[in-house]
């Protein structure tokens, strides 16, 4: 009787601690992870016909992901972004969206309802006109400064507890090391990269939860250089698994 209430008390206290461990609204690592690339726009400077099809098949290297691109950010205005996991915003927009309040609509609700969010580099300044982009992203381009030129630099992981980054080390970016991001809202930073510029630590990657969504944003990822540096390219993978809800 004595080895029959162990086994069971064995048994309770295992299934406790793996649905703690558990996270929240976290899927099964057998589903496919459905991805919508949104891209088609951006400053002159960014040639995103060349990264878009980096970024793609860096993520498709987690056999899970099937990744759409779409080359209109009007298309989140379409209800067909509500069939995605997660939705990965490249690009900067600096003429008002065809249906832009429907798509500000729909990117609020597709987050709010429990899917992801991924913002990378310069999709900090897209609908910088809208209030509540803000907080659907953690961070805006102030518009006021930008970066240290571009170069090497160290990204350094400051949260080693959190699924995206837990087994990962700092490692060595070729980027442009981004000083313009403001944002009073609470997030959890997972990286940062010391400015030549400014003497100071910037958020070169970081999550919060938005209703019931997910969002990682990260400023990294220039060019294609930048985007093929290893350490870049793993957290680029890792915050887009996370963010469609799968473990990385």
């Amino acid at each position: 009787m004595h080895s029959l209430f162990v086994s069971v008390a064995v048994a309770t206290t295992l299934i406790s601690a793996t649905a703690q461990e558990k996270p929240d609204n976290e899927k099964p690592n057998s589903q496919p992870i459905r991805g919508l690339l949104v891209t088609g726009v951006d400053y002159k400077g960014h040639h995103w016909k060349e990264t878009t099809p980096v970024i793609r098949d860096l993520l498709q290297e987690d056999k899970r992901f099937k990744v759409r691109v779409v080359e209109t950010p009007d298309f989140l205005a379409n209800d067909e972004i509500f069939n995605y996991d997660v939705i990965f915003l490249h690009f900067k927009n600096y003429k008002p969206l065809t249906n832009e309040k429907q798509a500000q609509e729909n990117l609020v609700k597709f987050v709010k309802q429990g899917k992801g969010l991924f913002v990378f580099h310069f999709a900090c300044g897209a609908f910088e006109k809208w209030p509540e982009f803000v907080n659907l992203v953690g961070k805006v381009w102030d518009q006021k400064t930008g970066h240290d030129p571009r170069g090497p630099f160290t990204v350094k992981i400051v949260n080693h507890e959190h699924p995206i980054t837990r087994s990962m080390k700092d490692f060595q970016a070729d980027d442009e090391l981004y000083t313009c991001l403001v944002g009073e809202r609470p997030v959890d930073v997972l990286a940062t990269s010391r400015s030549k510029k400014t003497g100071k630590d910037h958020p070169m990657a970081f999550v919060f939860r938005y209703g019931k969504g997910r969002v990682f944003h990260s400023p990294l990822g220039h060019d294609v250089k930048a985007i093929r540096m290893p350490g870049v390219a793993e957290l680029i993978r890792r915050g887009c698994e996370w963010a469609a809800g799968h473990r990385p």
